[in-house]
């Protein structure tokens, strides 16, 4: 049965939803006639107009729902609701600058309605515009009279921007006001998670065991806080959750990966390959990708004409140097943002998007994951220079006193001709670790939807090859602006790399770059837990037991 949260409630109001019978649930359209404003038609009309926009938005025709919302914005033209999903269509139509401005426009209103901010912050975060972002946050009211949902919604956002310590404070909140309800409990475990806070996180998963033991995301989060044994483990409890009628595949993919990570704990490693193929079956049936697009993107990527140099950034912050670690997905860029971040003149900051959002603005596209086609295509015609200088600019709020900033987003390696022309002063840093090693670590890490190739041995094998085939391109085309860093030698002898890796970066080495374990900044990636241990060297590799099974990506690994 599915838990309510005690602000929600009849009694204390605080949930900001409907209680149950009092009133019929108010309607997206009610809300939006009853808030902002007087009404220049009939109520009947401008419902009209509403349900006409959500009606062509459903059938994906994007210029009748923009139409439909703009004539409802001419009647209603201070309505931050209207702007919200004028945004969000604008978005699913390419719109970058008209999304963007929407969602501005809206924040410029100062809305308060809990119904309005969670979908207006999301959309700034979206846009990476942390200054209006953290308007919305500071028009608040003290967090013991916001409502539970508007509380989490916050908190998410938050967490993407990795300001964990902010929000783990609007998830404690939340748990004081009610204790067992499982959404502020799966939020705040992960955020804790992030935080290195294994123990609290692994209490807040075991209240929700016992509240509502039907929730696969908990299984899989904590499955992955400890090395499980004999004697503590969920492998029955998950089994039994699998076996459940009406899983969707969302639901049987996150069962099946946390089953797959506690049998291989446990040294069943036939039985977590057959977890693991349920995982990736499940996951891989709910996402769109075709391999051809992959190569089509590396094709054009390495066709587009790239000078040596970008231009100069006297004008605008020429004294700090990003340092941007590229590579595939589960290839130790965390590590070494970590050791980096040891540093006292680095600062670093996570897995942004900030720079691909300055490429969507330059473009005027607003593209799935960090780059697409058509963005490469319009790259041909942008100003280098204002991407860059906006790029700057919009990490401002991020930073402190330090030199240097690290963004570690590893799928920027598809930037990096763009990183190389509008930030001159930026370092790259390439990991570079074993194929097997790095694509078995894809294929049983369950992902976002933003890497659909790693669910599938070819499909897998087949992007990694594109990967190196631009690593290589980059490195002709951009001499000296990026330097590899191979994983195995960084585990070997961390520091005579990390003090390679600090030279190129123009940094003196400091001892304290290889003290991990007094690392207290959140580390929202999958490798949050390994990496707040020290540095070191596997005798044998994840893959080994599983080599006979995957004969596939080996194979089409051994053409690299």
């Amino acid at each position: 049965m599915p838990a309510t949260s005690a602000r929600g409630s009849a009694t204390n109001g605080r949930c900001g939803r409907c209680a149950s019978g009092s009133k019929p649930p108010e309607t997206r359209h009610d809300f939006a006639l009853r808030t902002h404003g007087a009404m220049n038609q009939p109520a009947a009309q401008l419902r009209d107009l509403l349900a006409s926009a959500e009606s062509y938005a459903a059938r994906r025709d994007w210029p009748r729902a923009i139409e439909s919302y703009e004539s409802f914005l001419k009647q209603r033209p201070g309505d931050a609701f209207a702007m919200v999903q004028l945004s969000y269509v604008h978005s699913l139509a390419g719109h970058y600058r008209a999304a963007r401005d929407y969602a501005l426009r809206a924040a410029a209103l100062r809305p308060t309605d809990s119904k309005v901010l969670p979908e207006l912050i999301a959309r700034l975060r979206t846009f990476n515009e942390g200054d209006a972002f953290h308007d919305c946050l500071a028009r608040l009211p003290p967090l013991s009279r916001v409502e539970i949902p508007l509380l989490l919604a916050f908190a998410a956002q938050l967490s993407y921007l990795n300001e964990q310590e902010r929000a783990i404070a609007f998830l404690d909140e939340a748990k004081s006001a009610d204790p067992d309800y499982p959404p502020t409990l799966l939020s705040r475990s992960q955020v804790l998670t992030y935080l290195g806070r294994f123990d609290e996180a692994e209490e807040d998963l075991r209240r929700v065991l016992a509240r509502a033991p039907e929730i696969a995301q908990t299984y899989w989060l904590v499955s992955r806080l400890r090395k499980q044994t004999s004697a503590s483990n969920h492998v029955d409890a998950i089994r039994r959750q699998l076996a459940r009628p009406g899983r969707n595949p969302d639901e049987t993919a996150l069962l099946a990966n946390a089953l797959h990570k506690e049998l291989d704990d446990l040294g069943d490693y036939e039985g977590a390959w057959e977890a693991l193929e349920q995982s990736n079956r499940a996951k891989r049936s709910r996402l769109s990708y075709r391999a051809e697009d992959s190569r089509a993107l590396v094709d054009g990527l390495i066709g587009l004409p790239l000078p040596p140099r970008g231009p100069s950034f006297q004008s605008f912050d020429s004294e700090r140097t990003p340092i941007f670690i590229v590579g595939m997905h589960r290839s130790g860029t965390t590590l070494l943002e970590q050791l980096l971040d040891g540093h006292s003149q680095v600062r670093g900051v996570g897995e942004l998007y900030d720079f691909t959002s300055q490429m969507r603005y330059a473009t005027d596209h607003h593209c799935r994951g960090v780059i697409d086609a058509t963005v490469v295509e319009r790259a041909r015609g942008i100003d280098f220079g204002a991407v860059g200088a906006g790029y700057l600019k919009g990490m401002q709020w991020r930073l402190g006193d330090e030199r240097c900033f690290t963004d570690k987003l590893p799928s920027n390696f598809l930037n990096a001709g763009f990183i190389c022309r509008a930030l001159p002063q930026a370092k790259l840093l390439h990991m570079v670790r074993d194929p097997v090693e790095t694509c078995f670590s894809n294929l049983r890490e369950l992902f976002s939807d933003a890497n659909p190739y790693s669910y599938d041995q070819g499909e897998l094998a087949d992007f990694y090859r594109q990967y190196r085939r631009l690593m290589a391109h980059w490195h002709q085309a951009c001499p000296g602006r990026i330097l590899d860093v191979d994983y195995a030698e960084l585990t070997r002898e961390p520091e005579a790399v990390v003090r390679r890796v600090a030279g190129f970066c123009g940094l003196a080495y400091e001892p304290a770059m290889l003290e991990l374990q007094q690392r207290s900044r959140g580390v929202a990636t999958a490798s949050a837990v390994q990496v707040r241990s020290k540095v070191t060297a596997l005798e044998r590799p994840k893959w080994a037991p599983y080599e006979s099974k995957l004969g596939p990506l080996i194979g089409a690994l051994e053409v690299v």
